[in-house]
C-alpha cells in the first residue's frame, strides 16, 4: 500500500434502501472527498440481512463503483450496523483504590469500566459499543476525564450499545465477500450524530432520530454524552407502503407519490387539490383516475403520529425524555416527509428540525442530503477515533522514552 491509499478512509452504509460506500481522504486533518459508489440494497429484510448473495451483490457493485471515482483501490472499511436488533443500556460500577489517596491512571479508567460493563447478557449479544458518561471519584460526580486525579474510589456511568452478534456478523461476511476486509463497526445512529448534531445540541440534550427505509436509529445525547440509544421498527418504507395499499397502486409509484404530493399534516393540503395515480397498464395497473390530495396525507398523518408516539414512549421509558434541551433532529431518507417536524414538535413538545450533514471539502452536492448523515458520520467518527488512538500511542511512546531515559 503507498502512501495515497494510507490516507484513505473507506465506509460502507448498508442500508435497507441503498447501500453506500464512500471514500475520503485525510490531508493535514482534515476529511476531503475522493469518491463514492450507491446501489440498490437486495437480500433485506425488515432491517436486517436475508441472503447473504444479493446482499454482497449490491455491496461489491457499490464498491466498484467508488474504486472508480476514486482511481484507488479500496480494500478496508469501517461498516455501519443498524437495525431493530441494536439495544442500548446503562450501567454504572467502579472500583476501590485502598484507604490512601491515590492518583488516578488509565489502567484505573480501564478497570472502573471493565467492571461497569460486567452485566450478564444473552448469547447472541454483542456489546458495540462502550461509551463512558460521566466518571464519579469519591462521590464527585460530572468529571469526564479523571486521569491524574487523586482518591479512593473510582466509579463510572457507561452506556452499552449491544447488537446480534449473527446479524452483525451478516454485515460483516457480505462486506468481506466484496473484497472488503472489515476494521471496525459503528451503530449507524450514533454515526449520524457525528454528522449532523452540534457540540451545543449535545451539551444541552438533544435527540437524533436517523429515519431508515425500515427503521429508525435514535441517539439520546445530555451534558455531552450518550444517554440513551435504541432503535424503533418502523421507517420510510411504511409510509411508502401504506399508500400502495391505501391507493391500490405499485410500490415504486407509492415511493413517488409520497415525495412529491405526501404530507402528515391532513389541513395542510387544499380540499380541491387533486393529482392523477396509477395508469401504467403496462404493468397491469389500473387506469389513471384522479385522487384528493388530503387522501394521501389522511394515509401518511396516522402512520407518523404512531412513529411519533412510540419515539415519545421510547424516550420516556428510557429516562431521557425531559433530558432535551435542544429538541429532536430527524436525519436520515425518512426526514424528508412535509409535516413531520409540525407532528413532532406538538408529540414531543420540543423544538424539531431535519439534520442535513456537515459537507466534506470536495464533496458534491447530491451528497449533502440527509439521507447520507450516517455515511458521512461514519467518515467522521472513524477520522475522531483515529486520532485519539494515535494520540494516546504516542502518550504512551513519550512515557517509555522518559522511563528509559530516567533509568541511565
Amino acid at each position: 500500500m503507498n502512501a495515497k491509499t494510507d490516507n484513505l478512509i473507506t465506509v460502507l452504509d448498508a442500508g435497507s434502501s441503498k447501500s453506500c460506500v464512500l471514500v475520503a481522504e485525510l490531508v493535514d486533518g482534515v476529511l476531503r472527498y475522493r469518491g463514492h459508489g450507491v446501489e440498490t440494497s437486495k437480500g433485506m429484510r425488515r432491517g436486517v440481512i436475508s441472503d447473504l448473495g444479493p446482499a454482497a451483490e449490491a455491496i461489491d457493485a457499490a464498491a466498484l463503483r467508488a474504486e472508480k471515482t476514486t482511481k484507488a483501490p479500496i480494500e478496508t472499511a469501517v461498516v455501519g450496523v443498524g437495525g431493530p436488533h441494536m439495544r442500548g443500556m446503562n450501567s454504572q460500577g467502579g472500583i476501590n483504590m485502598g484507604s490512601r489517596m491515590k492518583e488516578i491512571t488509565k489502567e484505573d479508567v480501564r478497570a472502573a469500566i471493565d467492571r461497569a460493563r460486567s452485566i450478564s447478557l444473552a448469547p447472541d449479544r454483542e456489546v458495540l459499543h462502550l461509551l463512558p458518561q460521566q466518571f464519579i471519584l469519591d462521590d464527585q460526580g460530572g468529571i469526564h476525564d479523571p486521569v491524574g486525579m487523586v482518591g479512593n474510589r473510582l466509579e463510572v456511568g457507561l452506556h452499552l450499545v449491544t447488537c446480534s452478534g449473527s446479524a452483525s456478523q451478516n454485515v460483516v461476511t457480505c462486506a468481506n465477500r466484496a473484497g472488503l476486509e472489515v476494521l471496525d463497526t459503528v451503530f449507524e445512529g450514533i454515526a449520524a450524530a457525528e454528522a449532523v448534531l452540534s457540540a451545543d445540541e449535545r451539551e444541552l440534550g438533544v435527540c437524533l432520530a436517523d429515519i431508515g427505509a425500515h427503521s429508525t436509529e435514535i441517539a439520546v445525547y445530555f451534558e455531552g454524552a450518550v444517554a440513551h440509544t435504541a432503535v424503533l421498527p418502523i421507517g420510510g418504507d411504511h409510509f411508502t407502503n401504506d399508500l400502495a395499499v391505501g391507493l391500490q397502486v405499485s410500490v415504486e409509484e407509492a415511493e413517488q407519490l409520497k415525495r412529491m404530493y405526501g404530507s402528515c399534516v391532513v389541513t395542510s393540503i387544499p380540499q380541491l387539490n387533486e393529482i392523477e395515480v396509477g395508469g401504467n397498464l403496462a404493468t397491469g395497473g389500473q387506469q389513471a383516475r384522479m385522487v384528493r390530495q388530503r387522501f394521501l396525507a389522511e394515509i401518511l398523518e396516522p402512520r407518523a403520529r404512531e412513529m411519533l408516539t412510540m419515539l415519545r414512549d421510547n424516550l420516556r421509558h428510557g429516562g431521557v425524555l425531559e433530558a432535551m434541551g435542544s429538541g429532536c433532529v430527524f436525519t436520515g431518507g425518512g426526514a424528508h416527509l412535509a409535516g413531520l417536524l409540525d407532528n413532532a414538535e406538538s408529540t414531543l413538545r420540543v423544538p424539531a428540525r431535519i439534520g442535513y450533514p456537515v459537507p466534506l471539502s470536495r464533496m458534491p452536492p447530491e451528497l449533502a442530503k440527509p439521507e447520507f448523515s450516517a455515511a458521512i458520520g461514519l467518515l467522521l467518527y472513524t477520522q475522531r477515533t483515529q486520532a485519539k488512538r494515535a494520540a494516546d500511542e504516542q502518550g504512551l511512546k513519550q512515557k517509555l522514552l522518559s522511563m528509559f531515559a530516567g533509568s541511565y
